[in-house]
């Protein structure tokens, strides 16, 4: 299996297959802590190879600098299947969030394992905005 895209944004759609993704970032600006965060998306591409074809385990754990979780563990399980004769299969995958909440400024993570093996991570950073004065 190989991941294609694993990013945070701010909205994603899947078209009969076709990704659209837009604004993808790894940075949230805000005026102080805590803090919500309104609404974005964990938008995942994974291509499988033919012996790959059945049935995986996804897990996204949303955590803090320390490890501790900032959101219930995202879980799932996606079934691989492609027309006839197919070598390949891929698999989108988009979560839509709604208000996650940030207690401090710092470094957090969007941690992906499929079928129990971490298989890729994204650093998500909130920051105080500067004031301008």
């Amino acid at each position: 299996m190989e991941i294609e895209i694993f990013t945070l944004c701010d909205a994603a759609t899947d078209q009969s297959g076709k990704l659209n993704i837009v604004g993808t970032f790894d940075t949230i600006y805000t005026q102080g802590f805590p803090t919500l965060h309104g609404a974005c998306a964990v938008v995942l591409r994974v291509r499988f190879s033919r012996i790959e074809f059945r049935k995986h385990q996804i897990a996204i754990h949303f955590v803090d600098n320390d490890g501790n979780a900032i959101l219930p563990p995202l879980e799932g399980v996606i079934e691989v299947r492609a027309a006839p004769k197919s070598h390949f299969a891929a698999t989108n995958l988009i979560i839509n969030l709604q208000s996650i909440r940030l207690e401090k400024e710092g470094e957090y993570s969007v941690d992906l394992a499929i079928d129990g093996e971490e298989k890729a991570s994204l650093p998500l950073i909130a920051r105080l905005k500067e004031k301008r004065g």
